[in-house]
């Protein structure tokens, strides 16, 4: 009898204890908040990146550790190209993610849907957000008919790739940071050449230069920010088109591809700030351009513009169903607000920083050193600077995609064919204006 009531006092605070740490693990788990986020693997640039979720893994840990008892959970895997399908998917299922990428293509229409929450009153309520840390640029390109949906998470400008080995073979300086399509056009009109006598151009001034990047250096825009019309026959477009048909002409018929420039025979090619810092590097560098030495400026100036190029940035907003509205906006804010994460991106990363303080700065440079050959020119901040704050931005309504498509086929037929630029671009805005009016 006595040994019975000694097992009883032995097993009742047993008893006792594992009932209390079933409540508390039941407790804590409800406690327990999961916050989704949504992102695809590999660089936003289409260079190579085996780092893609590193910094975001770094944002994680700070972030959980920030916030106890919440938990960041991401798929990984998902491939840019199938981004897009993997998150109308979840849409279609309610399982959208809280906080997300979001994708160039896709940043429109899910804008015009509602897909994304409205950061307007979160950016107005918090009083330590201060919209004009970003890149006016960067920043400019998250709103959709003057709404904030999403904020800039990385920045890429394109700059103008120079192939300095051959301008030096051929006498020619390189161009300064305030060059013009004049001085473009003279020194492709000198480098286009037959350098073997066998009666065919295998030298030339330029590859992949279109309308588009002349447009945005001669102060054009291509529509009306709300999308209701195009400007097809104003001045600065048709100058554009006409100016990048001298330039083809050069070439007497000849078509320059990829493989040219690879090979150290063209003098230009634009190319964005990811492929320079890509490129620039070993075992890429060694790969495509190990045989000439080059460098990058600005796209040259329009005769009505200035040394403008487009600037892309990466994206990210919050579901306009999430129910952790607070914790979604400190998750967002972290990504592309804090400096020390967003320093991470030159580290890890091959675009720019959206915030001034971090892509203007000496520490920017020193990082990007570190990946060049000894004796290669890094990109100054205030330049890269320049070059995002004052960049073209690409217009924001629900059919830009499908318009811009529809005018860069109509152009492309333009040049190739001879057609009359003046006349026919003025049947293309007819075209493009009943397309965006149905």
């Amino acid at each position: 009898m006595k040994m019975k009531n000694r097992y009883r006092w032995f097993l009742a605070p047993v008893l006792f204890l594992g009932v209390s740490a079933m409540l508390l693990a039941v407790y804590f788990q409800k406690k327990n908040t999961t916050l989704e986020f949504g992102m695809f693997t590999g660089s936003n640039w289409d260079v190579a990146n085996a780092n893609s979720f590193i910094i975001i893994d770094k944002a994680i840990a700070r972030f959980e550790q920030e916030h106890p008892g919440v938990k960041i959970h991401y798929y990984s895997g998902v491939l840019k190209e199938d981004y897009s399908e993997w998150f109308s998917r979840k849409l279609l299922e309610g399982e959208e993610p809280d906080v997300f990428m979001v994708l160039g293509t896709d940043f429109n229409q899910f804008s015009a849907l509602g897909v994304m929450k409205n950061l307007d009153d979160l950016i107005q309520e918090d009083a330590d957000f201060r919209p004009d840390r970003y890149f006016s640029s960067a920043f400019r390109t998250g709103q959709y008919g003057d709404v904030q949906y999403a904020l800039p998470y990385e920045v890429v400008p394109t700059l103008m790739f120079v192939n300095k080995t051959l301008l030096t073979k051929e006498g020619i300086e390189m161009p300064g940071q305030d060059w013009t399509w004049e001085e473009l056009y003279d020194i492709c009109r000198q480098v286009t050449k037959d350098t073997d006598g066998d009666g065919i151009l295998d030298q030339f001034g330029i590859y992949n230069y279109d309308w588009m990047d002349a447009v945005c250096s001669n102060g054009g825009e291509i529509f009306q920010p709300d999308g209701a019309s195009c400007y097809m026959t104003d001045d600065q477009i048709v100058e554009s088109v006409k100016y990048i048909r001298q330039l083809n002409e050069l070439n007497q018929g000849q078509k320059v591809v990829q493989e040219d420039f690879n090979g150290g025979s063209v003098a230009f090619m634009p190319l964005t700030f990811a492929e320079y810092r890509t490129y620039k590097t070993y075992p890429y560098k060694i790969r495509r351009y190990a045989n000439f030495q080059w460098d990058c400026i600005t796209m040259p100036a329009g005769n009505r513009g200035e040394n403008l190029s487009q600037v892309d940035t990466l994206l990210m907003g919050i579901s306009s169903n999430t129910r952790k509205e607070k914790l979604a906006w400190e998750f967002l804010k972290l990504l592309t607000y804090d400096e020390e994460l967003q320093t991470e991106i030159f580290q890890y990363s091959q675009g720019a920083s959206v915030l001034k303080a971090v892509t203007q700065s000496r520490e920017m440079e020193n990082i990007v050193q570190e990946d060049m050959e000894e004796g290669d020119t890094v990109i100054s901040g205030n330049l890269l600077g320049r070059v995002i704050e004052e960049g073209h931005i690409e217009p924001k309504f629900r059919r830009y995609e499908q318009a811009l498509a529809l005018a860069d086929s109509e152009i492309s037929n333009i040049l190739e064919n001879e057609k009359s630029i003046d006349s026919s671009l003025k049947i293309l805005q007819r075209t493009i204006n009943s397309y965006l009016q149905q």
